[in-house]
């Protein structure tokens, strides 16, 4: 849907005093939110500020206990999504919302296919959608089931979809979180490309990434804790003054490395092979080594082997061959479990799927796997065995330790844990993790999701476990974060590690020609 020419910079949506309350938090406090015409406006702060919740409550998804929303001046009900979707609003969650057994072009179509009479109108379908992914740039494998799409494709299919329900007012929520930068450059173009012709007429950016905000918006509105801290032009703006009001503290964005001596080899990687469901390579032949008090990054544009690897030495994919040794020791063939009594953390990147159980407490999940421990169990003396019951106050007092000293923002540690934000789930997993001080934390992109202020903590706690003498195996797809952390850094390319080299010096150019299979 066009807007109408001449209607740049009007106020097409206005929020006042929005507010909206959970058990035990004030998720939004009296939000006064403008949208004007033509604009990419970025709704900026820290994980749980209240972002979200925000645009959920202008998507229908969630009911305002307070507050009025207006569309070009005009006081608007939102009961429910569809609501939105009449009024033109449109939004593309963090989480994909595709089904995944249809085809790329049965979920864009999903809901407003063309028809006559009873029939759908399949070609027709697919020539309307082709002309958009024409005009807009946003090719995509029309047939392919959408569990088989890249996560930049899965985007693309959301945003097509939003085209073809004639979205004039679009929501992303976090939408480069899974992306890589390739990905993301394409992507922020395409929206630029649109608000300029007016093929949307506005966008609402949610971010906690202040190079997006940078680089994308028009404006920003930075929310804090359920507040509006203030509104601004992005170009009078700097990264520093953003950060500084998102966060409430200055930040430092480069971390200070402690000098450390390198102890034994504590993991081994020989010759690794794995393969893909399919029966493809997933790996071809991987050999790494990771010592004591160092941390050993591994850079690689995603799908070229990392997660694979991560999961062969954690356990969770089985290794057709080659060996996998920690402290000297074949586990090649170990169960999960026995690797973590062994001495290995691990952080996933999909934290709410592998990360925790989100039907469960906080306080359980943060003891799952220790809960049977001596400091956190009463004895109890049968006849024929001994049985373990959970002395459910030491539990608490530690549970209540970690939330703190991870500032795991919450109002109830017997919350189920899947009603964190993703932030609050990251910091919730680093702080079970790191509490056991394994020798070998595996940790596949512990940052990804989390702000800027987060990720400073992450980081810093990161460098600490180093300085203890631990051994780190950090994947990250953020150069700039690789090259900050790491001592040696492999580079993945079509499953194989195309070279090792010290991250002291290196250039983000220099492993950019390696992650496409160039030399160093």
């Amino acid at each position: 849907m066009k807007s109408p020419s001449g209607e740049k910079g009007r106020i097409i949506l206005e929020m006042r005093n929005i507010s909206k309350k959970f058990p035990g938090v004030i998720a939004n406090d009296r939000v006064s939110f403008t949208l004007r015409a033509g604009e990419i406006h970025c709704i900026l702060g820290e994980n749980g500020a209240g972002k979200t919740t925000l645009m959920n409550i202008l998507f229908g998804l969630y009911a305002k206990d307070g507050g009025d929303i207006l569309v070009d001046g005009r006081r608007v009900s939102i009961e429910s999504p569809r609501d939105a979707l009449t009024l033109g609003i449109g939004m593309i969650h963090q989480t994909s919302t595709l089904v995944p057994g249809l085809s790329a072009l049965e979920n864009i179509v999903l809901g407003s296919e063309p028809s006559r009479g009873p029939f759908l109108e399949q070609r027709r379908s697919e020539r309307d959608v082709r002309q958009l992914m024409n005009q807009f740039n946003l090719e995509v494998n029309l047939k392919a089931k959408a569990e088989k799409l890249s996560m930049g494709e899965r985007q693309k299919v959301e945003v097509l979809r939003a085209l073809h329900r004639g979205t004039r007012i679009l929501i992303m929520d976090e939408p480069t979180s899974v992306l890589t930068p390739q990905e993301k450059e394409a992507l922020m173009k395409t929206l630029k490309e649109m608000t300029a012709r007016g093929d949307i007429s506005s966008i609402v950016f949610i971010t906690h990434k202040l190079p997006d905000v940078m680089a994308v918006s028009d404006r920003v509105t930075i929310l804090r804790k359920g507040n509006v801290v203030d509104v601004l032009d992005t170009n009078d703006s700097t990264v520093e003054q953003l950060a500084h009001k998102m966060v409430g503290r200055d930040v430092a964005f480069e971390v200070e490395r402690g000098v450390t001596e390198t102890g034994e080899t504590l993991l081994e990687v020989k010759n690794l092979r794995v393969l893909n469901e399919d029966g493809t390579p997933a790996l071809s032949g991987v050999s790494i080594s990771v010592r004591r008090g160092e941390i050993f990054g591994i850079a690689g544009v995603s799908g070229n082997g990392q997660k694979a690897l991560v999961e062969a030495i954690v356990g969770l994919q089985r290794a057709t061959a080659g060996r996998i040794l920690l402290k000297g020791e074949d586990i090649t063939q170990w169960a999960p479990g026995k690797r973590r009594i062994m001495g290995m953390g691990y952080i996933p990147e999909d934290r709410l799927a592998e990360g925790l159980l989100p039907d469960l407490s906080i306080v359980e999940n943060l003891v799952l796997g220790v809960h049977s421990q001596p400091a956190f169990t009463h004895p109890w003396v049968l006849p024929f065995d001994k049985r373990w019951f959970i002395h459910q106050s030491s539990v608490n007092e530690y549970a209540r330790r970690l939330v703190s000293e991870y500032e795991v923002d919450t109002p109830d540690i017997d919350l189920p844990a899947g009603r964190l934000s993703g932030g609050n789930i990251q910091r919730l997993i680093l702080a079970r993790e790191l509490s056991r001080s394994p020798d070998l934390l595996v940790a596949d992109k512990p940052t990804s999701g989390l702000d800027v202020g987060s990720q400073e903590r992450a980081r810093r706690r990161l460098m600490k476990e180093r300085e203890k003498g631990k051994a780190i195996v950090l994947v990250s797809e953020d150069l700039d974060e690789i090259i900050m952390l790491s001592d040696r850094i492999a580079v993945m390319y079509n499953g194989t590690i195309v070279g090792v080299i010290p991250a002291v010096g290196v250039s983000k150019e220099t492993l950019g020609v390696m992650m496409t299979g160039g030399a160093s």
